[in-house]
């Protein structure tokens, strides 16, 4: 209930600002937003755009994933490895959409570049949270471990891991947030497909309408990417 009224407060809102302020020249009124919906709704675009922004992300927040926690858990167990963990801080201050031109010329326009923003977008989060997890594991289990002599590879997935489940999912979490930011940067300059491109298309046809409903999905498809992940981490870490 308390949602649906910040949704009619925020309509409210819009509704006086068009009335009051000197905007009617360039901001469409709730009337036109709500045709436009309509239109695209009964149309195929914009599901295009849609599927094509989820391929993106899928593809590069599960690399991203994978590669992430892999490497946080290793080079957390490993200490040998240490060095590797320079490169990556060294790189992990290097915002994804610097990495647009570069992605543009090794992959030209189209998924492979866009896929590859989203990678670089959510791999440092979920690398950092997974890293200072399994680091921060009790030194006791591993020598409990050494006790009974676990061998290494159960005490890295059957240990090790569970101990860093909360922290993988935490890195997730934002993981995929700046996923979502950075394939819609990519796809406003490397793309030909997505809502990013559907913003910037219609920015250039002085579509407004159509600029203000594409932010509005991607606010509401990015708050749900957020909450599939939440539902995951419920389910997967039962005992929290």
């Amino acid at each position: 209930m308390k949602k649906l009224l910040l949704i009619v407060l925020l309509l409210a809102i819009y509704r006086a600002a068009y009335v009051l302020l000197p905007f009617q020249h360039f901001l469409p009124s709730l009337f036109q937003l709500f045709a436009t919906l309509l239109q695209l709704l009964a149309g195929t675009e914009i599901y295009l755009n849609i599927a094509a922004s989820l391929l993106r992300i899928l593809i590069g927040f599960i690399l991203a994933s994978v590669l992430g926690i892999t490497l946080g858990l290793l080079l957390a167990y490993y200490r040998g490895l240490t060095d590797l963990k320079f490169y990556i801080e060294l790189l992990r201050p290097i915002p994804p959409i610097a990495w647009i031109p570069v992605a543009i010329m090794l992959f030209g326009l189209g998924n492979v570049s866009a896929s590859f923003i989203v990678f670089l977008g959510a791999f440092f989060p979920i690398f950092t949270n997974t890293y200072f997890g399994a680091i921060s594991i009790p030194i006791i289990f591993r020598n409990v471990s050494s006790s009974f002599e676990v061998g290494a590879m159960r005490y890295f997935s059957k240990i090790l891991f569970f101990h860093t489940l909360p922290y993988i999912f935490a890195g997730l979490k934002i993981g995929i947030g700046t996923a979502w930011m950075s394939v819609i940067a990519a796809e406003l300059i490397a793309a030909q497909s997505g809502l990013g491109y559907f913003i910037q298309l219609n920015r250039l046809l002085l579509r407004t309408d159509k600029v203000i409903l594409g932010m509005m999905l991607i606010g509401i498809i990015g708050y749900f990417l957020q909450k599939i992940v939440e539902y995951l981490e419920t389910k997967l870490i039962v005992w929290r």
